[in-house]
């Protein structure tokens, strides 16, 4: 049995959130206590995709992630392709990957980034009619891919990301 049979063989079950984004869902799953996986690209290995799920983790999808592909990542982590399509962006839909988005009042109802805050024509949230943040509302740090959201908090000054919801302004 090689190293990739053996991470294979103990990788753990991650549950997606409604909505999640992709980044934010593959950051969870390599760091669910099972599984330990140190990047994207290392996922992708073990899943015969290569460095593609690391480009999923930054948001970026050209070219689209093809049915093959998430076929071949659905098989490794227990989750069904079409829910692991749910979690990319709607054909037509144009994302904007940078800055990273959050509504934090969302975030702290269910603790994930959703990938509906990257569509490039979508300014603010419509569940709670507050503009999107694009960095803490303390110290001002940008925020970072949601596949890196460890701790949910600003990684600079520890603010947690449902607190920010105080300071979002209404749109």
């Amino acid at each position: 049995m090689n190293e990739d049979d053996e991470i294979l063989a103990k990788l753990g079950y991650v549950e997606p959130y409604e909505g999640e984004s992709i980044s934010h869902y593959l950051g969870r799953l390599r760091r669910f206590k099972a599984n330990s996986l140190p990047s994207g690209y290392s996922l992708g290995k073990i899943a015969g995709l290569g460095a593609v799920t690391g480009r999923w983790e930054k948001l970026y999808f050209n070219p689209f992630p093809t049915r093959q592909e998430l076929e071949a990542l659905a098989s490794l982590v227990g989750v069904n392709a079409d829910r692991l399509a749910e979690m990319l962006p709607p054909n037509g839909v144009t994302m904007k990957p940078r800055p990273i988005r959050l509504c934090a009042a969302c975030y702290a109802e269910v603790p994930c980034h959703r990938i509906e805050w990257q569509y490039k024509d979508k300014f603010k949230c419509d569940r709670h009619q507050l503009g999107f943040l694009t960095k803490c509302t303390n110290c001002e740090t940008p925020f970072s891919i949601p596949s890196d959201w460890v701790k949910s908090e600003c990684p600079h000054c520890s603010l947690s990301f449902a607190k920010m919801a105080k300071r979002q302004k209404i749109y």
